[in-house]
Protein backbone atom coordinates (compact mmCIF):
# COMPACT_ATOMS: atom_id res chain seq x y z
CA UNK A 1 0.00 0.00 0.00
CA UNK A 2 1.10 3.53 -1.23
CA UNK A 3 1.86 6.46 1.71
CA UNK A 4 0.00 9.56 1.87
CA UNK A 5 1.03 12.41 -0.39
CA UNK A 6 1.94 15.00 1.87
CA UNK A 7 1.16 18.60 2.16
CA UNK A 8 2.95 21.66 0.07
CA UNK A 9 3.18 23.10 3.79
CA UNK A 10 5.01 20.07 5.08
CA UNK A 11 7.11 19.80 2.00
CA UNK A 12 8.31 23.09 2.73
CA UNK A 13 8.24 23.11 6.56
CA UNK A 14 10.84 19.84 5.73
CA UNK A 15 13.38 21.73 3.54
CA UNK A 16 13.42 25.21 5.18
CA UNK A 17 14.37 23.40 8.40
CA UNK A 18 16.98 21.61 6.16
CA UNK A 19 18.55 24.36 4.14
CA UNK A 20 18.88 26.53 7.28
CA UNK A 21 20.48 23.66 8.58
CA UNK A 22 23.26 23.88 5.86
CA UNK A 23 22.24 20.26 4.97
CA UNK A 24 21.48 19.06 1.21
CA UNK A 25 17.84 19.47 0.86
CA UNK A 26 17.17 16.50 -1.07
CA UNK A 27 14.31 14.33 -1.81
CA UNK A 28 15.75 11.23 0.54
CA UNK A 29 16.44 13.67 3.15
CA UNK A 30 13.00 15.64 3.21
CA UNK A 31 11.25 12.60 2.95
CA UNK A 32 12.65 11.20 6.06
CA UNK A 33 12.31 14.70 7.96
CA UNK A 34 8.62 14.21 7.63
CA UNK A 35 8.52 10.80 9.00
CA UNK A 36 9.79 8.94 5.85
CA UNK A 37 5.54 9.34 4.66
CA UNK A 38 4.89 10.07 1.08
CA UNK A 39 6.19 9.06 -2.35
CA UNK A 40 9.28 10.79 -4.09
CA UNK A 41 7.76 11.78 -7.03
CA UNK A 42 4.93 13.74 -5.38
CA UNK A 43 7.36 14.76 -2.49
CA UNK A 44 10.09 16.05 -5.90
CA UNK A 45 7.03 17.94 -7.11
CA UNK A 46 6.38 19.74 -3.70
CA UNK A 47 10.00 20.13 -3.66
CA UNK A 48 10.69 21.92 -7.11
CA UNK A 49 7.99 24.60 -5.66
CA UNK A 50 9.86 25.12 -2.54
CA UNK A 51 12.87 25.78 -4.59
CA UNK A 52 11.35 27.96 -7.06
CA UNK A 53 10.24 30.58 -4.34
CA UNK A 54 13.12 30.09 -1.73
CA UNK A 55 16.59 28.94 -3.69
CA UNK A 56 17.84 32.15 -5.47
CA UNK A 57 20.00 31.06 -8.51
CA UNK A 58 23.92 31.39 -8.26
CA UNK A 59 25.53 34.72 -7.96
CA UNK A 60 27.47 35.43 -11.29
CA UNK A 61 30.47 37.33 -9.99
CA UNK A 62 30.83 40.91 -11.24
CA UNK A 63 33.69 41.13 -13.97
CA UNK A 64 35.52 43.82 -12.26
CA UNK A 65 39.31 43.56 -12.84
CA UNK A 66 41.26 45.20 -10.49
CA UNK A 67 44.39 47.37 -11.51
CA UNK A 68 47.04 45.43 -9.61
CA UNK A 69 45.91 42.28 -11.14
CA UNK A 70 45.59 43.13 -14.45
CA UNK A 71 48.88 40.76 -15.32
CA UNK A 72 46.87 37.99 -13.94
CA UNK A 73 43.74 38.61 -15.90
CA UNK A 74 43.96 34.98 -17.34
CA UNK A 75 44.23 33.00 -14.28
CA UNK A 76 41.43 35.40 -12.90
CA UNK A 77 38.85 34.82 -15.71
CA UNK A 78 39.76 31.34 -15.67
CA UNK A 79 38.34 31.48 -11.55
CA UNK A 80 35.56 33.34 -12.89
CA UNK A 81 34.10 30.73 -15.09
CA UNK A 82 34.61 28.13 -12.73
CA UNK A 83 33.12 30.08 -10.03
CA UNK A 84 29.97 30.73 -12.71
CA UNK A 85 29.38 27.38 -13.65
CA UNK A 86 29.49 26.17 -9.88
CA UNK A 87 25.85 26.72 -9.25
CA UNK A 88 24.74 24.80 -12.57
CA UNK A 89 26.54 22.02 -11.32
CA UNK A 90 25.31 21.92 -7.87
CA UNK A 91 21.49 22.41 -9.59
CA UNK A 92 22.78 19.03 -12.16
CA UNK A 93 23.71 17.19 -9.26
CA UNK A 94 20.83 17.79 -7.35
CA UNK A 95 18.43 17.13 -10.44
CA UNK A 96 20.56 13.69 -10.43
CA UNK A 97 20.27 13.11 -7.44
CA UNK A 98 16.71 13.32 -7.38
CA UNK A 99 16.79 11.20 -10.61
CA UNK A 100 17.77 8.41 -8.92
CA UNK A 101 15.60 8.71 -5.75
CA UNK A 102 12.68 8.61 -8.20
CA UNK A 103 14.34 5.36 -10.27
CA UNK A 104 14.64 3.80 -6.55
CA UNK A 105 11.06 4.67 -6.03
CA UNK A 106 10.09 3.77 -9.43
CA UNK A 107 12.03 0.28 -8.58
CA UNK A 108 10.13 -0.05 -5.24
CA UNK A 109 6.27 1.05 -6.92
CA UNK A 110 7.48 -1.84 -9.72
CA UNK A 111 7.98 -3.95 -7.27
CA UNK A 112 4.70 -3.37 -5.20
CA UNK A 113 3.31 -4.33 -8.45
CA UNK A 114 4.51 -7.48 -9.41
CA UNK A 115 3.69 -8.80 -5.69
CA UNK A 116 0.19 -7.24 -6.13
CA UNK A 117 -0.25 -9.16 -9.60
CA UNK A 118 0.83 -12.30 -7.77
CA UNK A 119 -1.22 -12.11 -5.04
CA UNK A 120 -4.09 -11.25 -7.36
CA UNK A 121 -2.79 -14.21 -9.65
CA UNK A 122 -2.99 -16.60 -6.49
CA UNK A 123 -6.75 -15.21 -5.45
CA UNK A 124 -8.08 -15.70 -8.80
CA UNK A 125 -6.51 -19.25 -8.34
CA UNK A 126 -8.02 -19.94 -5.49
CA UNK A 127 -11.23 -18.78 -6.23
CA UNK A 128 -11.03 -20.90 -9.35
CA UNK A 129 -10.39 -24.03 -7.70
CA UNK A 130 -13.11 -23.48 -4.64
CA UNK A 131 -15.36 -22.64 -7.68
CA UNK A 132 -14.21 -26.53 -9.01
CA UNK A 133 -14.95 -27.81 -5.52
CA UNK A 134 -18.01 -25.99 -5.27
CA UNK A 135 -19.22 -27.31 -8.55
CA UNK A 136 -18.37 -31.46 -7.79
CA UNK A 137 -19.83 -30.74 -4.11
CA UNK A 138 -23.31 -29.55 -5.75
CA UNK A 139 -23.17 -32.62 -8.72
CA UNK A 140 -22.40 -35.30 -5.35
CA UNK A 141 -24.76 -33.73 -3.49
CA UNK A 142 -27.47 -34.31 -6.33
CA UNK A 143 -26.29 -37.38 -6.66
CA UNK A 144 -26.51 -38.46 -2.72
CA UNK A 145 -30.28 -36.72 -3.08
CA UNK A 146 -31.12 -39.02 -6.17
CA UNK A 147 -29.39 -42.52 -3.97
CA UNK A 148 -31.38 -41.04 -0.85
CA UNK A 149 -34.48 -41.00 -3.28
CA UNK A 150 -34.12 -44.43 -4.70
CA UNK A 151 -33.49 -45.82 -1.88
CA UNK A 152 -36.55 -44.83 0.10
CA UNK A 153 -38.64 -46.06 -2.98
CA UNK A 154 -36.72 -49.35 -2.73
CA UNK A 155 -37.06 -49.23 0.93
CA UNK A 156 -41.32 -48.62 0.30
CA UNK A 157 -41.07 -51.73 -2.05
CA UNK A 158 -39.12 -53.71 0.23
CA UNK A 159 -41.49 -52.93 2.80
CA UNK A 160 -44.24 -53.81 1.10
CA UNK A 161 -42.68 -57.37 -0.10
CA UNK A 162 -41.95 -57.84 3.50
CA UNK A 163 -45.95 -57.39 4.81
CA UNK A 164 -46.41 -60.06 1.89
CA UNK A 165 -43.95 -62.01 3.03
CA UNK A 166 -45.04 -61.79 6.69
CA UNK A 167 -48.91 -62.69 5.35
CA UNK A 168 -47.07 -66.15 3.48
CA UNK A 169 -45.24 -66.50 6.64
CA UNK A 170 -48.73 -66.49 9.20
CA UNK A 171 -50.37 -69.15 6.31
CA UNK A 172 -46.93 -71.31 6.29
CA UNK A 173 -47.10 -71.41 10.30
CA UNK A 174 -50.74 -72.15 9.90
CA UNK A 175 -50.35 -75.13 8.08
CA UNK A 176 -47.17 -76.01 9.38
CA UNK A 177 -48.63 -76.31 12.75
CA UNK A 178 -51.11 -78.90 11.13
CA UNK A 179 -48.56 -80.73 9.41
CA UNK A 180 -46.89 -80.60 12.85
CA UNK A 181 -50.11 -82.08 14.55
CA UNK A 182 -50.93 -84.49 12.43
CA UNK A 183 -46.97 -86.17 11.92
CA UNK A 184 -46.93 -85.81 15.89
CA UNK A 185 -49.89 -88.13 15.60
CA UNK A 186 -48.44 -90.83 12.71
CA UNK A 187 -45.44 -90.40 15.13
CA UNK A 188 -46.97 -91.91 18.35
CA UNK A 189 -48.48 -94.72 16.38
CA UNK A 190 -45.10 -95.65 14.73
CA UNK A 191 -43.60 -95.28 17.98
CA UNK A 192 -45.90 -97.72 19.41
CA UNK A 193 -45.58 -100.09 16.43
CA UNK A 194 -42.37 -99.71 16.75
CA UNK A 195 -42.20 -100.47 20.56
CA UNK A 196 -44.16 -103.64 19.57
CA UNK A 197 -41.61 -104.49 17.44
CA UNK A 198 -38.60 -103.74 19.71
CA UNK A 199 -40.01 -106.14 21.76
CA UNK A 200 -40.48 -109.37 19.74
CA UNK A 201 -36.97 -108.62 18.34
CA UNK A 202 -35.60 -108.65 21.35
CA UNK A 203 -37.87 -111.91 22.61
CA UNK A 204 -36.04 -113.35 19.03
CA UNK A 205 -32.71 -112.19 20.34
CA UNK A 206 -33.04 -114.49 23.72
CA UNK A 207 -34.70 -117.23 22.17
CA UNK A 208 -31.61 -117.19 19.49
CA UNK A 209 -29.04 -116.62 22.28
CA UNK A 210 -30.66 -119.68 25.04
CA UNK A 211 -30.83 -122.11 21.34
CA UNK A 212 -27.05 -120.87 20.53
CA UNK A 213 -26.08 -122.21 24.49
CA UNK A 214 -28.09 -125.18 24.17
CA UNK A 215 -25.86 -126.02 20.70
CA UNK A 216 -22.96 -125.31 22.43
CA UNK A 217 -24.03 -127.41 25.30
CA UNK A 218 -24.91 -130.44 22.87
CA UNK A 219 -21.53 -130.05 20.70
CA UNK A 220 -19.65 -130.35 24.11
CA UNK A 221 -21.57 -133.37 25.25
CA UNK A 222 -21.02 -134.69 21.53
CA UNK A 223 -17.46 -134.22 21.87
CA UNK A 224 -17.16 -135.53 25.39
CA UNK A 225 -18.90 -138.81 23.57
CA UNK A 226 -16.67 -139.21 20.81
CA UNK A 227 -13.78 -139.17 23.45
CA UNK A 228 -15.34 -141.54 25.62
CA UNK A 229 -15.87 -143.72 22.59
CA UNK A 230 -12.05 -143.39 21.76
CA UNK A 231 -11.14 -144.08 24.91
CA UNK A 232 -13.23 -147.28 24.82
CA UNK A 233 -12.19 -148.15 21.34
CA UNK A 234 -8.76 -147.83 22.80
CA UNK A 235 -9.60 -150.50 25.88
CA UNK A 236 -10.72 -152.82 23.44
CA UNK A 237 -7.52 -152.81 21.32
CA UNK A 238 -5.32 -153.26 24.09
CA UNK A 239 -7.65 -156.03 25.53
CA UNK A 240 -7.18 -157.82 22.17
Amino acid sequence: MLDQTPTFDEVAAAASALHNEGQPVTVEAVRDAIGGSGSPNAIHKQLAAWRADNVPPAEVPKAEIPEPLAVALADWARQFAEQSGAGNRDKLAQAESDLEALARSGELLEAERDDLLAQLSTANALAAERGEQIERLTIELRDAREVASNALVGKAKDQLAIDGKDRQLADLRSQLERSVTLAATDSDARLAAEMDLVGAVTARDNYASELKALRAQLEALNADRTALRAEVDGLRTRRA
